[in-house]
């Protein structure tokens, strides 16, 4: 919810939840192995036996260790080019690591509370620069890990929330946004890399913040004034009076972002969706002002940057809820390929300081996201075992995407997980799950949730109802100022369409999503109650009228943009309420699950304590697990599994049929 888009033409508001794949990917279709074109005289015949098929807890699934790189705007690699720098959450909580090229691990930080994830090594020495906030609470600050492990906070301040921006190309100084002058503007502030003092480099008068050159002297913004419509600004801060410069003048509805700054910075790299359906990539000469397209296909350009010379350009497709993305050597204009690398998708291709070798990740729907390292050219080396070794891969369900027609014609898309024990003979259960935004994409790759329940066996399909991005700029704004009533429609019929699949108990089908698709869940129980069975609603909205005014400071930068896709609380109060599930719980009547983080600024507590209040003065069954220690998602692995556990008990329970109903209400403090 109310999450920055840079770069993309969709307003994402409620993003937890919204995909089933890993945080930060970037991937690309690895190379297809090999075709056997000669067969091989004595040949000896080898009997493979099947691998029986088990079932797995939560605790083995959520045991599967999530790694990431650091940002790509920092020093990922140390200053020999020796060791990578990422974070991990093999202690339960993600920590700061650093991983040889044998796959040997040196922790960095050993938080037991807070979440620290990895920004950047220093350019000449091996401090690291990560952030952190407090409990789940997205107040992240900016730290500086010394070499004796001491924590240096160099944003500090009880109410400022922080984030790197990268460093300055000659090394004398990195960059941190902060809004400690102004709660609701980000101010560009540079870094002694010394002694930590902080210059203040750009006054926002209320921009998002978008991209940095690398000598420090262009800044691009953007100017978000609708979710259909928005604007790409420049700043030369080496004026004297800088000021912000449109750059995207033009008439309609046209959703402008910023990728980021051309290597020499003649240009600047941005999206538009001026020409069709999908975002392309195009460029904006700083001195002359002339445009041209640089990159356009079928589906929205997801991101576009360059090796730190500049001799490669990375850049990803959207491709139908797969990351297509593409390594381009500028000099011979023909693609890098990459040696030894398993079937999946690669993201954080993250580049050597000589540009030698890269670190990137790669995921697929049965496998976590593990990081590799390589040598342009030679093999690929896995560094990272991300999936518990009690789990058997085979047991795991690659997806689907699968489309449906809903009733008025329009064609809904989705990515389906059918359990391996699913068939006509013995059909299983089957969950709609809904995922964040407005305007979030449940897309491919691997989610220790989804593969839990499924494992369970529970059918999965992640309906992309109309409203979600990724599939042009109709479809995205098929649901404005409609929230609730169209796109919750989407999600009802996408009951009907697993009722309609002959492996599927069709007396068997329930709801579930998360923030925005919490909101989902809680609103088809509410206003369709017969069309599920049961309802898990992770951290959604209950009061739009409420939420749409607790918007955080920090977003008021968004605020007319959230305005147009929701409507605003001045005027659309009414049909905010209209559609908010908390004043209409009387209809309520199948068994929900209502999951919640005390510390979320995005959903309140208050916004699911009210809702489960509600409910039961019904005398429905609904069941309450609060975490005291989280907010908008939930960071610790211990959260995570007994949130993932929770889920299926509960639907075992009243989905399945498999337990008894408790006596009385549950609520769980964990």
């Amino acid at each position: 919810m109310w999450k920055p888009l840079i770069g993309v033409s969709a307003l994402a508001l409620m993003t937890a939840c919204a995909s089933t794949g890993n945080i930060e990917t970037e991937p690309v279709v690895a190379d297809a192995p090999p075709v056997l074109e000669e067969v091989v005289e004595d040949v000896v015949d080898v009997v493979v036996e099947p691998v029986a098929f088990e079932t797995y807890s939560a605790e083995a699934f959520f045991q599967t260790t999530s790694f990431g790189l650091a940002n790509g705007s920092g020093y990922v690699w140390s200053s020999d080019d020796s060791k990578i720098l990422a974070h991990s959450d093999g202690s339960g909580v993600f920590n700061a690591i650093a991983i040889s090229a044998d796959g040997s691990v040196t922790e960095l930080t050993n938080s037991e509370t807070d979440a620290h994830f990895v920004q950047s090594f220093f350019p000449g020495d091996d401090r690291i620069i990560v952030t952190a906030d407090q409990g789940g609470n997205e107040l992240n600050h900016i730290y500086v890990v010394e070499l004796d492990g001491t924590l240096v906070d160099v944003t500090p301040g009880e109410n400022v929330k922080a984030f790197f921006g990268g460093w300055r190309a000659d090394d004398a100084v990195f960059y941190v946004w902060h809004n400690g002058r102004d709660s609701a503007n980000f101010d560009l502030y540079s870094v002694d890399p010394a002694d930590y003092s902080t210059t203040m480099v750009f006054e926002n008068p209320g921009f998002q913040p978008g991209a940095l050159s690398d000598s420090g002297r262009w800044l691009a913004l953007d100017k978000p004034r609708t979710s259909a419509d928005s604007d790409v600004y420049v700043v030369d801060l080496s004026a004297e009076m800088p000021e912000p410069v449109l750059v995207t003048e033009h008439e309609g509805n046209i959703a402008h972002g910023t990728y980021g700054f051309s290597p020499d910075e003649s240009k600047l790299i941005y999206s538009t969706n001026e020409f069709g359906e999908f975002s392309q990539a195009w460029t904006h000469d700083l001195e002359t002002g002339e445009k041209a397209v640089l990159i356009e296909a079928d589906w929205d350009v997801s991101f576009v940057f360059y090796s730190p010379s500049g001799r490669y350009r990375v850049h990803a497709i959207n491709a139908d809820g797969l990351t297509d993305l593409t390594i381009l050597d500028t000099t011979s204009d023909e693609s890098v390929t990459l040696n030894g690398v398993p079937e999946g998708e690669l993201g954080q291709i993250r580049f050597s300081r000589d540009e030698s070798k890269i670190a990137f990740g790669l995921n697929t729907d049965t496998s976590p996201y593990n990081l590799y390292m390589t040598e342009l050219g030679g093999e690929a080396v896995r560094l990272t075992d991300a999936l518990n070794p009690e789990i058997e891969e085979a047991n795991l369900v690659t997806a689907t995407v699968e489309r449906f027609e809903a009733s008025d014609g329009v064609v809904i898309p989705g990515i389906m997980y059918k359990p391996q024990q699913a068939s006509a003979e013995t059909p299983v259960p089957a969950i709609v799950f809904v995922h964040g935004g407005p305007g979030g994409q449940t897309t491919r790759g691997y989610s220790a949730l989804i593969q839990h329940l499924v494992n369970h066996g529970y059918a999965v399909y992640g309906a992309n109802n109309r409203g979600s991005s990724g599939y042009g700029k109709t479809f995205f704004h098929m649901d404005d100022k409609r929230h609730g009533e169209e796109d919750l429609r989407d999600i009802v019929e996408a009951g009907h369409y697993l009722r309609s699949l002959d492996w599927v108990d069709d007396e068997k089908v329930g709801v579930m999503g998360g923030s925005y698709g919490g909101f989902m869940t809680a609103a088809a129980l509410t206003f369709h109650p017969e069309e599920f069975e049961v309802g898990v609603n992770i951290f959604g909205v209950t009061n739009w009228v409420r939420t749409l005014q607790s918007i955080p400071d920090w977003w008021a930068a968004f605020r007319e943009a959230l305005y147009d896709e929701m409507g605003d609380p001045a005027t659309d109060a009414e049909r905010h309420r209209a559609i908010s599930p908390l004043f209409h719980a009387e209809n309520v009547t199948k068994p929900m699950l209502v999951v919640q983080g005390a510390n979320d600024p995005r959903v309140l507590q208050v916004e699911s304590d009210e809702l489960v209040a509600a409910i039961r003065d019904n005398g429905v069954h609904v069941e309450y697990v609060l975490f005291p220690d989280e907010g908008h998602g939930f960071l610790r692995k211990e959260n995570r599994i007994t949130a993932s556990e929770a889920y299926v008990t509960f639907l075992d329970t009243y989905l399945k049929g498999e337990g008894a109903a408790p006596e009385g209400e549950a609520e769980t403090e964990s």
